[in-house]
């Protein structure tokens, strides 16, 4: 059995990286494996949150993850909490993870900055959870960007482990999902970083929930340079804005990035984010009017989420059953 686990964290709304970079291969892998989408919202809590904002985007994602084209009839679609198995597990596995293996995390360096002593424990002991959240499911692949590879390493590290500890062959060592090149998209306003959910101007990343209207001023506002776009890809990496709106348009459009560059060779910037525009239009418009339609119904969405939890659960009980046995817990 190959079964896929991956989740998206809602801490504010998700954008068109989320989407070209994450989102829209989920909805792939759906007609190849057997797939279990979560909203992390446990992850989400290493970070300070207004509780009625965190409510409201852990429907949000939920509707995003539906809006992009993920079917809840064939595939579990939840959020974390509603599944105790999660943070039950990450106990037992925080108990057979050496501090060290952690202490090479650099997600936690560079979130905790200079304020190490002052950071929470939930954001250094993160990746256990993430680990947990994989392997309550004895998922075999997990697709994961950049910035996630380390922490599987650090699953595949706990799993062996525990299999190590026990003597028995409890959980996978699960794979990384590489889908291809990855498209990684950048902000607007400056092309060496990445699109970003906390980025302070709205105008640095397209919403998911972004109308017509805001996607394009979004595009005509990006930044650029004022030379017309090169021929080749040599001179286009020179050139991280441009470079980055070509991406965009390659990837909208399905096409390489040498293909999108042929097409507007020579092209002035206002004529290509002309026709950049129309097509992130015509691509993100119907996602963003079906998540409204979804957020329009909190009931509904809520009464999936406990659809997909409740068979979560069914799978999670069982994973915590045969732990809690092999580890020496008593159960009712």
């Amino acid at each position: 059995m190959t079964r896929i686990f991956s989740g998206m964290q809602p801490t504010r709304l998700l954008h068109l990286g989320n989407y070209l970079g994450a989102l829209r291969n989920w909805v792939a892998l759906q007609d190849q494996y057997e797939c279990i989408f979560c909203v992390v919202d446990l992850h989400a809590l290493t970070l300070p949150q207004d509780a009625p904002t965190l409510t409201k985007n852990i429907r949000a994602v939920a509707a995003a993850y539906i809006a992009a084209g993920i079917d809840p009839d064939r595939n579990l679609i939840y959020n974390q909490s509603a599944v105790s198995g999660h943070s039950e597990l990450a106990w037992i596995f925080s108990c057979h993870t050496p501090m060290g293996w952690l202490n090479r995390m650099t997600q936690f360096k560079e979130k905790a900055g200079k304020q190490k002593d002052m950071a929470a424990l939930g954001l250094y002991a993160y990746p256990v959870l993430m680990a947990a959240d994989i392997l309550l499911y004895k998922a075999t692949h997990v697709p994961v960007g950049e910035d996630q590879k380390q922490h599987l390493e650090l699953a595949r590290d706990i799993a062996g482990a525990f299999n190590r500890f026990y003597e028995k062959d409890v959980f996978p060592l699960p794979e990384p999902q590489i889908l291809g090149e990855a498209t990684r998209v950048m902000s607007l306003r400056d092309g060496t970083k990445k699109m970003s959910k906390s980025d302070e101007s709205d105008y640095s990343r397209i919403n998911l929930t972004d109308d017509a209207d805001a996607i394009a001023l979004k595009i005509r506002k990006a930044k650029t340079d004022p030379e017309p776009l090169p021929a080749t890809l040599e001179e286009l990496a020179k050139r991280a804005e441009a470079d980055n709106l070509v991406t965009i348009y390659a990837a909208l459009e399905n096409i390489s990035k040498q293909d999108a560059l042929s097409r507007h060779a020579g092209a002035t910037f206002s004529a290509f984010k002309a026709d950049l525009c129309d097509l992130a239009v015509a691509k993100l418009s119907p996602i963003t009017t079906k998540m409204n339609e979804l957020l329009a119904d909190p009931a509904e969405l809520d009464r999936i989420l406990r659809k997909g939890a409740d068979k979560a659960n069914e799978i999670a009980a069982r994973t915590m059953a045969e732990v809690k046995d092999i580890v020496g817990l008593l159960r009712p």
